[in-house]
């Protein structure tokens, strides 16, 4: 077992069950979570950690670049130069027994057992070395994932979002006590609930998307374009598509495939934020 890693887990699903408890509720934590969501988990999951630095589907300025990794990082999901790596390993093995997370094995394996358990093939150097080389020979990356760096920038910034909003709260009313008890709510449902909701979202695309929809391309592995997770991950979980064209920015390739992600990445090319954007054309080619 990783222990470390599982305790983590566990205990911040733990910890986020205290959203049921009637006191830590605020409207100032929910619209936090439901922001959040769209903040770290599609700039942060989708936009930076994968569309980005996982398949470089655009190129941007290297301060967009940086501030898109931390807020992938405030998702805890380890650091980027992980992530990227074991993302690059599952394209390379779909399916297959190097892949680190195939539902195949079994649905919980594919959604969450993968995490929980010592691996040789993703717990070493090994794997940093192979398949995320070109971020790891950055400074900036390299301190991310030594001595759990990204652990502490999550915890920096929960205590961040609490702080700010108690000093705003406590500014508005005079009333410590109801600083207090927002910036607890602020805790729960702005970092905690959020962090657990990225994680299934993120999760259900290793997961669902390998087992349950419709394939559009045939990709020689199980990949599928689920709507539901496509629906709740703003674009993922057209996997398919993604499978059979992973340079490209846009996961949906048709009409009716909502990829708020790639709208994201297609305004940012608008400002200025964004150039040499890869596309997919009906040919099964990405291109600029």
């Amino acid at each position: 077992m990783r222990w470390g890693y599982s305790l983590s887990i566990v205990g911040v699903h733990a910890l986020s069950l205290l959203a049921l408890w009637g006191w830590f509720f605020s409207w100032t934590g929910l619209v936090a979570c439901v922001l959040g969501l769209y903040v770290f988990g599609t700039l942060g999951i989708n936009i930076g950690f994968h569309r980005l630095l996982t398949h470089r589907s655009f190129a941007c300025p290297r301060w967009v670049e940086r501030t898109l990794a931390i807020l992938g990082v405030c998702s805890l999901e380890e650091g980027p130069g992980r992530w990227v790596a074991i993302h690059r390993q599952h394209h390379q093995h779909s399916d297959e027994q190097p892949d680190p997370h195939s539902p195949l094995v079994a649905f919980l394996w594919g959604h969450v057992g993968w995490l929980l358990v010592n691996n040789s093939a993703t717990d070493t150097m090994h794997l940093y070395q192979r398949y995320s080389r070109d971020l790891m020979s950055q400074a900036f990356y390299l301190k991310l994932e030594r001595r759990l760096a990204w652990m502490w920038v999550y915890i920096a910034h929960a205590a961040a979002l609490a702080g700010v909003t108690a000093l705003i709260a406590w500014a508005a009313t005079g009333n410590a006590a109801l600083a207090g008890r927002l910036a607890a709510s602020m805790v729960v449902w702005g970092v905690l609930v959020r962090t657990v909701l990225v994680w299934h979202i993120t999760w259900s695309v290793n997961s669902l998307s390998h087992l349950f929809g419709y394939q559009s391309h045939d990709t020689g592995e199980n990949s599928r374009n689920n709507w539901l997770v496509a629906l709740i991950s703003n674009g993922e979980g057209w996997h398919n598509n993604h499978h059979a064209d992973p340079r490209s920015a846009a996961h949906g390739h048709r009409w009716f495939e909502l990829d708020v992600s790639y709208l994201t990445i297609v305004v940012m090319e608008k400002m200025g934020l964004a150039w040499k954007v890869m596309r997919h054309d009906r040919r099964g080619a990405a291109l600029e």
